[in-house]
This record gives structure tokens, sequence and C-alpha cells, in this order.
């Protein structure tokens, strides 16, 4: 599936007020907007979402007014950005493949920002993928990884009572509990920069998403104030040097020399 998606008229929002309260992402829009400001402070860029799915990352960014192209291998996925894209009077790009064929679909240096958020757990080979992003991006611009953690794996299978899960999360390579864990593999700070470092990128930060997001019974988001007092808690400890690494996923901006 190829095409542009939608047209119309820029949105009235921004990624600010998108959603509301989801506290669980707000750490990860506030940080996509300073490495948009940083790589292009002009203005919009180009930016490609792997793996981008329905658009829950592109469609805003258009509503900004940046260029957008997701690269997605599923093409209901492609169908349903299809319809949001539309639905939200912009345009976005749509192709069908996985991160290995971004070089082939869109050339050298195609991009001053490249998303690649819950995907580098499912591919068959990280170090192609992420070499894939690297040839994509130009250089200066910003590659923004976000990948499921393995010490907050361990964390939640202890509270769930399986403590030999944990264990195992812990002891194995790849971060997995056991043969029906539906989660191939998981990272760790050091084994995302490494990942990151291989391809020839340099990292430039790293903070925690969902650290504590994930523990909080919804029912106390229901308080008055309690969804704000937990996303400034969110927000201090996403950058926090031992609580980011307790997240539910870890996000890495690095960087194009």
């Amino acid at each position: 599936m190829s095409g542009e998606l939608g047209a119309g008229a820029p949105a009235q929002q921004t990624w600010r007020n998108r959603g509301g309260g989801r506290v669980r992402g707000a750490v990860l829009w506030d940080v996509l907007r300073e490495v948009l400001a940083r790589v292009a402070p002009q203005g919009p860029c180009d930016v490609v979402d792997v793996g981008g799915g329905t658009g829950g990352f592109a469609v805003p960014l258009a509503e900004l007014g940046h260029r957008v192209t997701v690269v997605d291998a599923s093409p209901d996925a492609l169908a349903a950005l299809e319809r949001r894209a539309a639905e939200a009077g912009v345009s976005v790009r749509a192709l069908q493949g996985d991160a290995n064929d971004l070089p082939a679909l869109l050339g050298e240096s195609a991009a001053d920002l490249v998303l690649c958020h819950s995907v580098l757990e499912y591919v068959d080979d990280p170090d192609a993928a992420m070499a894939a992003l690297t040839r994509v991006v130009r250089p200066g611009g910003a590659v923004s990884v976000l990948v499921s953690g393995q010490i907050a794996a361990a964390l939640h299978r202890a509270a769930a009572g399986r403590f030999d899960d944990a264990r195992r999360v812990l002891a194995d390579p790849d971060g997995r509990w056991g043969e029906h864990d539906r989660v191939p593999r998981r990272f760790t700070r050091e084994t995302l920069a490494e990942l990151a470092g291989r391809a020839g990128l340099t990292a430039r930060e790293l903070h925690g998403v969902r650290i504590f997001a994930d523990l909080v019974p919804s029912a106390l988001l229901d308080e008055t104030g309690a969804t704000d007092d937990l996303l400034a808690l969110e927000r201090a400890a996403s950058v926090h040097p031992v609580l980011r690494e307790l997240a539910t996923q870890l996000h890495l901006v690095a960087e194009r020399p």
C-alpha cells in the first residue's frame, strides 16, 4: 500500500491536548517535541515512523505540519491509518514494508527524525534494523527508539506473584520469562545504547516511560488532581538515573553524526 492519506486544513489541536490525561504517553511526547525543535529549528521536517501502524504518532505530527511517512508491514494497519488521517484532515504517506526495507523504500538520508517504537523487540535482527534506521536518517538527525524494559518485566512478574518468572527475566539474555512470553526480547539501558552504537549512532539521552503509571490503580486517577500529580511524578522519574531503569519502556534518542 502506498499513497498520500487524507488532505485538508491543519488541525486545531497539538499533541499536548490530544488524549487529555493520558499519562503514559505524555513523557514521550514531551521528548519528541524537544527533539523536533532541535533537528528542525526552522520549521516542519521529514519524519519516518517505522511500524507506525494506525498513526498514533504520525497523525498528531502531521497535524503540526510535519511531513510524515509511515512504514508498516500490515496492510490492515495502513488502512486504519488512512481512515484516521482522513478524519483528521491531514496528509500522511503510507508504505508497506518493514524496518530492513527502509533504505530501498525511502533512499539514504531521507528523514530528519525516524521513530521506531515497539518494533525492535519483535524483529528478527535488531542490529540490521538499527543499521537501516541509521541509513535513512540524515546526518545531524535523530532516531527515537522505544523498547520494552527488562528490569520492569521482572518487577511486574514478581508483583503478580510469579517469582520464578521474575528470576528468569533477569537471567535471560533476551529478558524473557519463559516460552509463553509473547515478547521475544527486552532491553536494558546498556544493551539499547550498545545496539545504537554498533549502528553508528550516538546515544544522546535515555528516558523511562511508564515508571509509576503502570503501578497505580486506575481508580486513583479519578480523584481530583491525581492525574496531574502522577504526570508530574512521571516526568521527574523519567530522567532519574535509578528510577528510569525501572520503566516499562525505555526511550532512547540517538543522533547520526
